[in-house]
């Protein structure tokens, strides 16, 4: 679909959010189109860190829920259009055009949404529910989540076992987790993982 805009190009893909955020510092793309469950790496934070490393790097995120606090999560990250799956026929094109000249982009829903929360007195710009960890224990509750051992964790974000046992178990303090479980229900219910 994107292919067909004439002039647009698509520079790359990405099958995992790591492997989205190396490429988009390598390519430097205009659009960066996230999907939200992205494995190792969640579209989320891959926004996070894309938007960090490259500010003026638009970023369009994609996924198949309905979620007022998700939609509230997404554009905390920096993102500027949120489109479910089942829209994406629909709204593809015209977001990464609004994108292209640096103008949000919502669907009717996400205008209502966002609306909603400015009557309500909050920005949408506020955190979302992972607002107490730091980047690196969202990555490691991800990580551990989709099943990954800790000495794997560690050998994908270059890091220790013992610092990646550490990170654990302050990131299970802070969310006052009982078990290994209660953090993938965490990771599940907050869409760190997809379930």
């Amino acid at each position: 679909m994107i292919e067909k805009e004439a002039g647009w190009e698509v520079c790359g893909e990405a099958v995992e959010g790591r492997n989205a955020v190396v490429l988009a510092e390598k390519l430097k793309p205009d659009v960066v189109v996230l999907d939200v469950g992205m494995p190792e790496l969640n579209g989320l934070d891959a926004a996070r860190q894309i938007k960090r490393a490259l500010p003026k790097t638009e970023v369009l995120i994609f996924t198949g829920e309905e979620s007022d606090q998700l939609i509230h999560e997404v554009f905390a990250t920096g993102a500027r259009s949120y489109i479910l799956k089942s829209d994406l026929g629909q709204h593809l094109v015209a977001a990464i055009r609004a994108l292209g000249q640096h103008k949000h982009y919502f669907t009717n829903h996400i205008s209502e949404v966002v609306f909603a929360r400015y009557m309500d007195g909050e920005s949408g710009a506020g955190k979302g529910k992972t607002e107490g960890l730091t980047p690196r224990e969202r990555e490691i509750v991800q990580l551990v989540g989709e099943g990954k051992s800790n000495k794997e964790t560690g050998a994908l974000l270059g890091i220790s076992t013992k610092t990646v046992e550490t990170h654990r178990a302050t990131t299970m303090r802070k969310l006052r987790l009982d078990s290994f479980a209660d953090l993938v229900r965490y990771a599940i219910r907050n869409k760190i993982i997809a379930a």
